[in-house]
């Protein structure tokens, strides 16, 4: 495309809210910098925003449904299946070109009041039928899939307690996912998916050993998803080692839902803007250099969690005071100081 976006601020004036003193620094469309997708979450409500659409086309060349084509969405409690919305999503990726990737078959967060009423014979067969159904539904259109979600438990000392684990067992349940939505779709690449994984070695170290375990015994996993939610006050070096550490297997790497906040949880904040935007650029730059250190064969997609600073999960927390910045571009649509180091790690 021939049109540019231009950074209006350099990382210091954005740590003193100035806006238009220096040169601006343009902007190249991101997909246009690498050679593998360049993705976003999308819910379709975005669509009847054109700001947001043009954004959307000018950077990306993948969507994820951020929350739409989840079981909270699709499945009712009387296990009725509902495609209004993720029809939608797959609609507009076909429109306009971009890959669709779908998640997320069974996450731990989210099941439903109807496995809940089941006898265990019933409920392995409607578990299989939804993976069957969902998956099959975008069968040749959805390049690939969060097929398990977040398995790893929140410290990282093994596994999570879910519905799905108590019925079918922690390795049975994921296991089973697999080996179902690889007879759904066989040609999508299924991503085992987790968060903090860069920022907990001891989850990360989990969550490859289940990457290994579940590999060992046949389980048809394509791909590795690592979240990215980064915080951006973990050392320098902790996400490279773990890059390093996943690349080993010679998979696919997907990462699938990078932010950045500048918030500090917990703790009082005694940090100038100027150090938490030096602090989030460096661990964003870090990550991007990371997946380019990849062999091109492992660089699946670059998604970002959003688009616009508004869109973000992190803004419609209670708690946001309406000033973090932990996405790629700001509310009108003007990159952000982790847009260029997003630039500069591709470079």
């Amino acid at each position: 495309m021939d049109r540019r976006l231009f950074l209006a601020s350099t990382l210091a004036l954005a740590a003193c809210g100035q806006t238009a003193a220096q040169p601006a620094i343009q902007a190249t469309p991101l997909k246009s910098l690498v050679p593998f997708p360049i993705g976003t979450c999308a819910m379709t409500g975005q669509f009847e925003d054109p700001a947001w659409v043009e954004l959307c086309l000018t950077h990306t060349s993948q969507l994820t449904p951020e929350w739409e084509m989840k079981m909270e969405y699709i499945l009712s409690e009387a296990g009725d299946y509902r495609w209004d919305a993720p029809d939608r999503i797959a609609d507009f990726c076909t429109t306009h070109g971009l890959r669709l990737f779908g998640t997320t078959l069974i996450w731990y967060s989210q099941d439903s009041a109807y496995f809940r009423s089941l006898d265990p014979t019933r409920f392995r067969r409607e578990y299989d039928r939804y993976i069957a159904e969902v998956a099959g539904r975008y069968r040749g259109r959805a390049t690939g899939w969060d097929v398990v979600n977040e398995a790893v438990a929140e410290d990282g000392n093994g596994l999570r307690d879910c519905l799905w684990s108590d019925a079918l067992g922690q390795d049975g349940y994921i296991a089973r996912t697999f080996e179902q939505a690889k007879e759904a779709d066989p040609d999508a690449v299924l991503f085992l998916n987790d968060y903090n994984l860069e920022n907990n070695p001891v989850k990360g170290a989990t969550f490859l050993r289940l990457v290994e375990r579940m590999l060992a015994r046949g389980v048809p996993i394509g791909g590795i998803g690592t979240q990215s939610h980064l915080d951006i006050e973990i050392p320098e070096g902790q996400t490279t080692a773990f890059f390093r550490e996943a690349a080993q297997f010679g998979l696919p790497i997907h990462v699938s839902e990078l932010d950045a906040s500048l918030r500090r949880e917990g703790r009082i904040d005694t940090r100038s803007q100027r150090q938490k935007l030096a602090q989030q650029t460096a661990r964003v730059r870090e990550l991007t250099e990371a997946f380019m250190d990849l062999p091109p064969a492992q660089r699946f997609a670059f998604t970002v969690w959003g688009l616009r600073d508004t869109d973000s999960w992190l803004r419609r927390d209670a708690r946001d005071d309406g000033k973090d910045s932990p996405l790629l571009f700001d509310a009108a649509g003007r990159p952000n100081p982790m847009f260029q180091a997003v630039v500069d790690g591709f470079a």
